[in-house]
């Protein structure tokens, strides 16, 4: 299981180096990996997850609301993930009878992100 970010997939202003490593991770890493996997382990699976906006331990009190409010603008759920969620969707896609014949997928954890702005304030 890989761990990308929304970074990845939709970029991120002022992080490109950031940006450039979690597309690497996202793409380039996790399809040769897919392929490559199944020759030592040959129903071996590779998938990632991509999280967006996560409350986390490290920025718990550091984002007031009218950051919360900006944040998830881009996000028809309008809401910021807990752990929670991006662990769930680990653990699906970990999982051989949930994702068996699932390899080589990027599940976005972002409350339906879609890089641009969906609700006006």
């Amino acid at each position: 299981m890989l761990v990308g970010s929304t970074a990845g997939v939709f970029g991120e202003a002022g992080h490109a180096d950031y940006a450039a490593a979690k597309s690497a991770i996202l793409v380039g890493l996790l399809l040769s990996l897919k392929n490559e996997i199944v020759r030592v382990a040959p129903h071996g699976r590779v998938n990632a997850v991509a999280p967006g906006w996560t409350e986390s331990p490290m920025t718990r009190g550091h984002v007031d609301p009218e950051d919360i409010q900006r944040i998830t603008r881009t996000m028809p759920l309008r809401k910021v993930a807990q752990p929670e969620d991006v662990a769930r969707q680990v653990v699906v896609l970990a999982s051989d009878e949930l994702s068996g014949h699932v390899s080589g997928q990027v599940v976005v954890v972002a409350g339906g992100m879609e890089g641009r702005m969906v609700h006006e304030s």
